[in-house]
């Protein structure tokens, strides 16, 4: 472990290559929970090539979800895995794009930062990601910063960064930098064969940029066999315990006990010069592993919403729902169903009568709306477990004003701002941003909560923080004929009165929340209105069995 002084960080460069989706986040948040469970002080930082200057403005079927960190930062859903992974927070400085670091260097070629010299892309665009890539290292916090390089080696929009890795290896002390490749070894069903020949092309690749990998990680759906291992070796000049396997694994949390098999963190420290002779730690998360491969019951839960045929729009809530499984010794299925196909209410109950419980999830805009409405609509009616999350919360809102106060007119002002009762509205502090990009409310804010609430009984304390992305929020002109028929506002943020959490008082468990506590789950601490909800749906599912038992026997 480093000393308690200043801290001199070293750095690990993750890049992929052959193609995308290998599991570049995956490999470098493993690597990172290895070196963690050691006793190092690690955190990981992901370099996007696209020219957005955030992801806040991309559609979800474009690149997933859109991970909010505690201060605002509209991220990579890569920084998701990180902080489920490490149990840590991160920040905007853990996510950089291309957009960014132009934004940064144009804005002081403006000002006048670079007069009489020409800005170009070395060095200046180098020498900003440099900056930016120190920028976690420099804080004296960490022993070890891992930087994920987006795309894929050999793609246009990538080559400044992988040339500024090159200029930090040669910059740099010989054992301060490390750079693990990933790449493909795929089998070839009709030859019987594993072929090298991908990842051969891939780290030459590499090395006509420049840089020479150290350790090379071979994504394979069979196993790599010494000869194999042999072979990328010697073309790819590292050593045969250098050339790592990364099989397919069951689940994504097998995947550091996979690499530990494969000691790739004894060689990554081995590398580095980093002596530790502690062991990795890993008891709690193979305890973690063995409640969520060997469940003693199960739940189904619906997950309504408009993006569900690219489930990595709810990667979040999907992961948050794993690890509450796992608290509870159950196995969640998630039934993804599209909210455009529940427009008709009189065919919900056909569509929803099997669900264990509900979710509706997040999203901005009308489509899929009123599928949304329904579902609710549904789950308030038959006493089913019901989780609104942000736009889920503010249907929740909607429907309970059309079908119990009677106001068929309601609605958002996102949807219909003519509407003859907006029980959601824009913040005033919206009302004049014209700018898309970074403009939402976002990050993390505090929430009071009532203790006479279900909300109490799920958080167990009365103060507690939660990170937002939205523009609209719940008319507070209406809290009082809402509390009158049954919903009640029992979450409140103390600073500006804005409604965060409602729940129904004559209904088993239904509450909606204005946050994204799936933003806060991980491995070893799972959020608590994951696992309630997963709980209040399992006790569902017991009932409904009991009645059906009772009605066989019968």
């Amino acid at each position: 472990m480093a000393s308690s002084g200043q801290k001199t960080a070293k750095y690990i460069f993750v890049t992929g290559g052959v193609t995308s989706s290998l599991g570049k986040g995956i490999i470098a948040s493993s690597l990172a929970k290895l070196l963690q469970s050691r006793g190092l002080s690690v955190t990981i930082q992901k370099f996007d090539p696209y020219i957005n200057i955030d992801p806040g403005t991309l559609n979800p079927y474009e690149h997933g979800e859109c991970y909010v960190t505690d201060d605002g930062a509209e991220t990579d859903l890569d920084l998701g895995h990180y902080e489920r992974f490490l149990n840590i927070r991160t920040s905007q400085a853990n996510n950089v794009t291309t957009g960014r670091i132009y934004n940064n260097v144009i804005t002081r070629e403006r000002k006048g930062d670079f007069l009489g010299r020409t800005v170009q892309v070395v060095p200046h665009i180098t020498d900003e990601i440099k900056r930016n890539i120190r920028l976690l290292g420099e804080t004296g916090e960490y022993d070890i910063v891992i930087t994920e390089i987006g795309g894929c080696v050999g793609d246009i929009e990538s080559l400044p960064f992988v040339e500024a890795v090159r200029q930090l290896k040669f910059e740099l002390g010989e054992h301060d930098t490390l750079v693990v490749h990933l790449t493909l070894v795929p089998y070839l069903a009709s030859a019987g064969e594993l072929k090298t020949k991908p990842t051969q092309h891939s780290v030459r690749m590499l090395l006509e940029n420049g840089v020479q990998p150290d350790i090379i990680v071979c994504r394979t759906e069979h196993p790599l066999p010494n000869d194999i291992r042999r072979k990328i070796a010697l073309f790819c000049n590292v050593q045969v315990n250098s050339v790592i396997e990364a099989i397919d694994a069951e689940t994504i949390y097998d995947v550091p006990l996979l690499m530990k098999k494969e000691k790739l963190d004894q060689r990554v420290l081995y590398m580095l010069d980093l002596y530790n002779d502690q062991d990795a730690d890993l008891d709690s998360w193979k305890e973690f592993l063995g409640h969520l491969k060997n469940p003693t019951d199960s739940v189904t839960i619906g997950l309504i919403g408009k993006y569900v045929e690219l489930r990595d729009a709810y990667k979040s809530i999907a992961e948050a729902f794993i690890h509450a499984g796992a608290e509870n010794e159950c196995k969640v299925n998630i039934e993804w169903i599209q909210s455009e196909t529940l427009g008709d209410f009189d065919q919900v109950a056909e569509r929803l009568r099997d669900l264990d419980g509900i979710l509706v999830a997040p999203g901005f805009g009308e489509r899929g709306i009123e599928g949304k409405i329904n579902a609710i609509r549904y789950a308030r009616e038959n006493g089913v477990p019901f989780l609104g999350i942000c736009l889920g919360m503010q249907c929740a809102c909607i429907e309970f004003a059309r079908n119990v106060l009677g106001w068929t007119e309601s609605h958002s002002a996102e949807m219909n701002p003519n509407a003859s009762h907006r029980v959601i509205d824009m913040m005033e502090s919206q009302k004049k941003v014209t700018n898309k990009g970074g403009t939402m409310r976002l990050g993390a804010y505090p929430c009071k909560i009532k203790k006479d609430s279900l909300a109490y009984k799920i958080y167990g304390k009365t103060q507690i923080s939660e990170r937002h992305r939205h523009r609209y929020e719940f008319n507070n002109e209406y809290i009082g004929q809402f509390e009158k028929a049954g919903m009640a506002a029992t979450g409140i943020n103390p600073e500006t009165g804005l409604v965060e959490i409602v729940e129904l008082k004559n209904h088993p468990w239904f509450v909606g929340v204005q946050f994204h506590p799936e933003l806060r789950s991980t491995v070893m601490d799972p959020h608590p209105l994951f696992v309630q909800f997963v709980r209040a749906s399992l006790g569902h599912s017991q009932e409904k069995r009991m009645v059906d038992t009772t009605a066989n026997v019968g």
